[in-house]
């Protein structure tokens, strides 16, 4: 059993310009499991955010002019004292985020190597020298763009928070964050905590915490804010849109990761058993609060019977309840509102002819696991992402309605196909309306130094390796004539 009184942390504040700095009020940050106060957390204004941004536009300058060699041992001492640390942040991941212990511990092993992943940035070549008609010196060079905003979620404060920013400092960038109001502590602060002690500069890194009353005026200051010149964002895709809406229209860079419907696809020469425990895990891992969680079961008629007795059988094993217990590997959804909105999509779908398979009871902000079968397109759940741990499943007779049902979707997040026969499923996976897509794989893969993001509405640009670069710089010709460029006489 975790111990609460141990665990709960010490909130010395926001964190601008290397000072933790409290607000004028606070709010009360729950632990989802119960709802009791897991901390109290300053409750920042749009002024705050404003000191913040002018914090990190001071720094800026020396933090950009280091050499690239001091910025990549800065973000190696950041991964160094992660993983010293590492128990600290399994604490917060259950108690705030209210995930499964085994959760907790993947996430915590993984955030160090995002911060090798983006050090590793810092080594590799960042333009081109270009070819040139006039005999120029030519070259396409990146450079930081300065102040960038970094708006991250709750569902995996740990790898979410990190990915939305290690690149961004290992090009020269410096950063204001602000964590989901769900999340605050190891979205937020915990960094915080992290960053001061690797030594980053003062004003290099900047935590704004909020509460969800305070979150709209907050997050349009950093948006809106001259001196910010790039937003990060992973969260829903109702809120991306109104970010990426809003970088337009100031014509400022948005790299924006979004929701999902995302499927499995299970061919009728799969190996049944490997696919069965793969879609158990993407299905209801984290409660199915990931926007990559596989949503959709799509299964070959002729084996149907065969896959769900197994998928059933192991989803019936998953125990749901208090995350104090690691053996309740099904926790609670991150707060109310969310419990209520995914048992309403199982009732709609109930009254409208779907078939319980396994689930659908929910109490306080718990969600059993839930399988669906007989769900259409009149049905709010076969579209709308649900982000909890429901799936839908569905037979289908052709590849090619497969797809279509896969394609049958406004998100284009991941996809997974399951067969023996490895050039059929590439086939199929080039044709799903996804930005991933894995083959004898479930859905929920990420590694530091891939391509992620999605197509249609799961977001624009991709995070992770060199493409984050893209993201986090600005491209710039500059061209050295010597002699060789010649004009029109009468100039």
């Amino acid at each position: 059993m975790l111990d609460q009184a141990k665990t709960s942390p010490s909130i010395r504040g926001m964190y601008i310009g290397g000072s933790w700095t409290p607000a004028a009020r606070t709010f009360d940050d729950l632990n989802p499991s119960d709802n009791s106060v897991y901390a109290r957390i300053p409750d920042g204004s749009p002024d705050d955010v404003r000191k913040a941004i002018a914090a990190a536009k001071q720094a800026f300058p020396e933090w950009s002019a280091q050499p690239f060699h001091h910025r990549a041992h800065a973000l190696h001492r950041i991964a160094d004292v992660w993983e010293r640390r590492k128990d600290d942040f399994v604490a917060a991941a259950v108690q705030e985020g209210g995930g499964w212990f085994g959760k907790g511990m993947f996430e915590a092993g993984y955030v160090g190597e995002v911060f090798r992943s983006a050090a590793a940035l810092c080594y590799q070549n960042i333009g081109e020298v270009l070819p040139s008609e006039h005999g120029k010196f030519m070259m396409a060079t990146r450079f930081p763009l300065g102040v960038v905003s970094v708006i991250s979620p709750w569902n995996m404060p740990g790898i979410l928070t990190s990915r939305g920013f290690a690149a961004a400092l290992a090009a020269g960038n410096t950063v204001v964050l602000k964590p989901s109001e769900d999340t605050p502590y190891a979205g937020g602060l915990y960094f915080a905590e992290i960053l001061e002690e690797a030594g980053i500069p003062p004003g290099v890194f900047n935590v704004v915490t909020c509460s969800r009353e305070s979150v709209g005026a907050v997050g349009d200051e950093m948006i809106e804010n001259p001196d910010v010149k790039a937003v990060s964002f992973t969260g829903s895709t109702a809120v991306g849109r109104h970010i990426a809406a809003k970088c337009g229209a100031h014509l400022k860079k948005a790299c924006v990761e979004l929701g999902g419907k995302d499927s499995m696809i299970v061919l009728e020469d799969a190996d049944l058993e490997a696919a069965a425990r793969a879609a158990n895990f993407g299905s209801f891992m984290h409660q199915g609060q990931v926007c990559m969680s596989t949503e959709k079961l799509l299964v070959h008629e002729n084996v149907w019977e065969d896959f769900m007795s197994r998928f059933l059988a192991r989803a019936k094993k998953l125990r749901t309840g208090h995350t104090d217990d690691k053996d309740n590997v099904i926790g609670p959804l991150v707060n109310t509102r969310q419990a209520v909105r995914v048992k309403a999509l199982i009732d709609d779908a109930v009254s409208k002819g779907a078939r319980l398979e396994l689930g659908g009871n929910a109490w306080d902000n718990f969600v059993e696991p839930t399988v669906l079968t007989g769900v259409d397109s009149s049905m709010d759940i076969w579209h709308d992402e649900t982000f909890g741990p429901v799936v839908i499943a569905a037979p289908f007779r052709t590849d090619d309605e497969a797809i279509a049902l896969n394609n049958d979707t406004e998100y284009g997040l991941t996809g997974a196909v399951w067969s023996r026969d490895e050039a059929r499923a590439l086939g199929i996976a080039q044709r799903l309306e996804t930005g991933i897509a894995h083959v004898n794989c479930q859905n929920i893969n990420d590694e530091p130094h891939v391509p992620f993001g999605g197509v249609k509405a799961s977001g624009v640009g991709r995070y992770g390796g060199r493409w984050s670069l893209d993201a986090f710089t600005e491209l710039r010709w500059i061209t050295l004539d010597r002699g060789g460029r010649h004009f029109p006489p009468v100039f």
